[in-house]
């Protein structure tokens, strides 16, 4: 019989062994939601276009409600920031396309805080009874935040912008982007509980019926919801049709260098301009009733430069229609302004429509004098665009036409006054020339496709170098171009003057919801003050 001996050390390796082990699982454990709400947040951005995995948004926000569930709102703060950035930096990548990747990392490390805020209030509501509810409150909360500070808002990466091809979207009808985003964080909320629940009762653990309905009803209701509001969706013609003619003149090469080329610019929408006139003088195409220019068509001023009205000139009368001239033009006061001009075959320019929203750092530079002490980037805008006042609708051939410009698209307030205004259809003049063949054109174009449903619009979208597209008043994109490829689409849409529910409320959804986000927060802090005082009751001495 043969005995072997265990080495005097071997129980000091294995106790080490296991300690290492342990260690290593605690790290893994701490580390995990991390993980999970980075992940969470990439999977966010995966939902969002040029893809149509809508549906990626729900794990999305289950995943944030694993991480922050039941955690200090510091931690929940730590939490929603990362996932925030785990969105925001692939999703916002193309601002720093031309400028690099300082203002695009900055940009995203300040919209993430709101992200962190929003987390921070997960996790404190998530301790109440359907927390569900009060978390999707929260992130629209947060939205609203966004869209309004600093510099007056950045809103992009709404998460309603990327659903335009999802079950949720008729809910845009219903209450606009703050009730189709609550839907979605919603229903991704109430996936995450109805799958802790489940868990729970398979463990053996008992639940309460209240949060199992609770659970299932935040699952269920987002849906049925967007099921009932889909009557309200439609694309039949109230006011009868148009023919619109969009026009993408493209730009000689790509990047911020573009402008250089100004008439380069002007004269290549003249040139396609002319050759769609060509083609319907041939028969091969049908004469609009109307002409819609991109933003940046003529940086050239028509009004100080004959040359370029001159060129204008020429395109409108060969096209025989009102044309809106997307211009940069410079007031009798001296302001610069982004302006769209109504430019008749027969009078010339009889309209305008100068920008509201204009784009922080890129049409104007906030505390300029305190920004160029860190960077001379500055220095590329050396003149800040001016803010116009009203909104614009252009009456063209007959048509009630709004004019939304390009980053105003991102905006609630600039879409609907256009169509409380009036408008029969929606125009959105962009330049895209500036972010290459990146993501930015197609997240752009999915925000057009929102504001179609939520005011039951027509929405063309002519853009420098694509993609530049006429939608329906549901969302169907009828026609587009491709990117840095001159074209014109020529559509016969259907013209509508019938208000959505979500036109006549306007902020009024958003402020249900920020209260109601309120309420979630005003409750826990009470529920969190009883327990205080119990706590110092139990504590304080008995009296006689």
């Amino acid at each position: 019989m043969t005995v072997t001996a265990t080495p005097p050390d071997e129980p000091e390796r294995l106790g080490a062994t296991e300690a290492a082990s342990t260690r290593a699982s605690r790290a893994v454990h701490r580390l995990l939601p991390t993980l999970v709400a980075a992940l969470s947040g990439v999977l966010l951005y995966v939902s969002f276009p040029p893809r149509t995995l809508w549906w990626l948004a729900l794990p999305a926000f289950a995943g944030l409600g694993w991480a922050v569930r039941g955690r200090s709102w510091k931690a929940g703060l730590g939490l929603g920031y990362v996932f925030g950035l785990g969105f925001l930096l692939p999703l916002l990548v193309w601002t720093g396309v031309e400028v690099g990747p300082g203002p695009w990392v900055a940009l995203v490390a300040i919209e993430a805080l709101f992200v962190g805020l929003v987390g921070a209030g997960a996790a404190l509501v998530s301790r109440l009874p359907g927390w569900p509810l009060w978390a999707a409150a929260l992130w629209i909360a947060g939205e609203a935040a966004r869209a309004r500070v600093p510099f007056e808002g950045f809103p992009w990466g709404k998460v309603a912008f990327g659903q335009a091809d999802g079950a949720f979207l008729p809910l845009a009808a219903l209450g606009g982007t703050p009730v189709l985003g609550f839907a979605v964080a919603l229903c991704g909320f109430g996936l995450y509980e109805a799958v802790r629940l489940a868990a729970d009762a398979r463990g053996g653990r008992s639940i309460r019926r209240a949060a199992a309905v609770a659970a299932a009803v935040a699952v269920v209701l987002p849906l049925a919801a967007a099921f009932a509001a889909r009557p309200l969706v439609g694309a039949e013609a109230e006011d009868g049709t148009a023919t619109v003619a969009v026009i993408q003149g493209n730009v000689p090469r790509m990047g911020l260098d573009f402008n250089a080329q100004r008439r380069a610019v002007l004269d290549h929408h003249v040139k396609e301009t002319v050759r769609l006139a060509d083609e319907v003088r041939a028969g091969r195409a049908k004469q609009p009733d109307f002409v819609l220019w991109p933003e940046n068509s003529s940086d050239i001023d028509p009004f100080r430069n004959d040359d370029a009205r001159e060129a204008i000139d020429r395109a409108v009368t060969a096209i025989g229609a009102p044309v809106s001239v997307g211009a940069v033009v410079e007031s009798q006061d001296g302001r610069l302004l982004n302006e769209q001009v109504l430019w008749d075959p027969d009078k010339g320019p009889v309209d305008t429509y100068d920008k509201r929203q204009i784009q922080p750092f890129g049409e104007y530079i906030p505390l300029r004098s305190v920004i160029s002490v860190f960077s001379s980037d500055v220095d590329m805008v050396r003149k800040d665009f001016s803010r116009g006042s009203e909104p614009g609708v252009f009456t063209m051939a007959g048509t009630r036409v709004g004019i939304a410009t390009c980053y105003e698209a991102a905006f609630d307030w600039a879409v609907r006054d256009t169509v409380t205004g009036g408008a029969q259809l929606l125009s959105v003049p962009s330049n895209n020339a500036t972010f290459g063949r990146s993501e930015m054109t197609y997240q752009q174009l999915a925000m057009s496709r929102i504001r179609a449903v939520e005011h039951s619009r027509t929405v063309a979208v002519p853009v420098t170098s694509g993609v530049s597209a006429v939608i329906m008043p549901d969302g169907r994109v009828v026609d587009r171009t491709r990117m840095f490829t001159a074209d014109s689409l020529v559509a016969e849409v259907p013209l509508r003057s019938s208000r959505t529910p979500a036109t006549r409320l306007g902020t009024a959804p958003e402020a249900v919801l920020v209260l109601i986000a309120a309420g979630g927060l005003g409750w826990t802090a009470a529920r969190a003050a009883r327990a205080r005082a119990a706590r110092t009751r139990e504590r304080s001495p008995a009296r006689v």
